[in-house]
């Protein structure tokens, strides 16, 4: 899953145990409905995907059926696909949207889909925003600040049980003992060629988790360069993730676009108490990760800066160790799963509560 898709569970089990019970509705090629125990996923056939924007006829009767049962409806921005359900169904419930990043890419396409857009926005009740970086700097949500809420995405740390003693083992055994570590999916934005370009006549090891549209792109240009200190292991299962986060010297996140909104994975890096690298892009990416506090942030699509912050981590131990412990007391201030879900669920009940009253 990407770091959408572990926001939402984790706002939907968190919910779930203060009385909120939650439907939640995706499309997919494997069109089937999966119950957690605490919330169920209902995934309708895709049909096709535009622009990364998935579509689905079958959708639209069963957003229908779920909404007509449902107290609010919770969005989440940008899937273009779910503004026209949102249209199309007509159903007067409260609303709210979280807010994840501005379009950036798709230039030509924004201008066919921004009176679409400004409407929908427009015609919801909140929108919620995970940092206020992002506010600060995102055209758009200035222009509805006064129904924007900030509220940063959390995760449950006892949802990450401690490695298996096997596992942690087998990862020391093939990254070695001291490694800086990726993990997300290989898109555009998330900077990785940059990171390939910085670590040329170094001998930093990095471990690359995650698969995606770009990945033989990267992998063509890690052997181009003779990158035989990178290693790209794929997608990986909890287990793996854990000890390999258990373990790295360094997280190291390299974003260069505003695409990248917040960083699921530099937040994981933290909760694990790793000194963090990011790119400063004036997004959530430098709200967890504070220059010099919890760690290194660099201008973006900078090799050279990049492997100046490496080179730092990896040749003092002392810094690395301080600057994680500081990025997860920075997570337990502001992070953590249930300050981020009692913020959801006392937004959902001023909404419910408006509506009745």
């Amino acid at each position: 899953m990407g770091g959408v898709e572990e926001l939402i569970g984790q706002i939907c089990s968190g919910a779930a145990k203060r009385g909120v019970t939650s439907e939640v509705l995706t499309v997919s090629r494997n069109p089937t409905t999966v119950d957690f125990g605490d919330h169920v996923h209902h995934r309708a056939k895709l049909d096709v995907e535009i622009a990364s924007s998935a579509f689905s006829i079958a959708a639209f009767k069963r957003f229908a059926e779920l909404a007509r049962d449902a107290d609010l409806i919770h969005y989440h921005f940008p899937w273009p696909f779910a503004d026209v359900v949102h249209f199309a169904t007509h159903l007067r419930k409260p609303t709210v949207v979280t807010y994840h990043s501005d379009i950036v890419r798709q230039k030509v396409l924004l201008q066919l889909y921004r009176p679409l857009r400004d409407r929908f926005l427009a015609s919801v009740d909140k929108i919620v925003a995970t940092s206020p970086n992002y506010v600060a700097t995102s055209t758009v949500l200035k222009r509805y600040r006064d129904k924007v809420e900030i509220i940063p995405i959390g995760l449950d740390p006892a949802s990450y049980p401690a490695p298996s003693s096997a596992r942690l083992r087998y990862w020391k055994d093939r990254a070695g003992e001291k490694f800086f570590l990726f993990v997300g999916n290989l898109r555009y934005y998330k900077g990785l060629h940059i990171l390939l370009d910085s670590l040329r006549g170094t001998d930093f090891r990095v471990i690359i988790v995650g698969a995606g549209p770009i990945e033989s792109e990267l992998r063509d240009q890690a052997t181009r360069l003779r990158l035989s200190q990178v290693e790209f292991v794929g997608p990986v299962d909890d287990d793996d993730k854990i000890a390999l986060l258990t373990l790295c010297r360094a997280l190291v996140f390299p974003s260069h676009l505003r695409s990248e909104a917040f960083g699921i994975s530099l937040l994981e890096g933290a909760m694990f108490g790793k000194a963090l690298i990011s790119a400063e892009i004036g997004t959530g990416t430098s709200y967890v990760n504070v220059d010099s506090e919890t760690g290194i942030v660099v201008p973006p699509s900078d090799a050279a800066s990049l492997r100046n912050a490496m080179d730092s981590l990896w040749a003092d131990e002392a810094l690395a160790t301080r600057l994680g412990a500081n990025a997860r007391k920075r997570f337990e201030a502001h992070f953590t799963a249930e300050r981020m879900v009692e913020s959801y669920v006392a937004v959902y009940d001023s909404l419910v509560r408006q509506t009745e009253s």
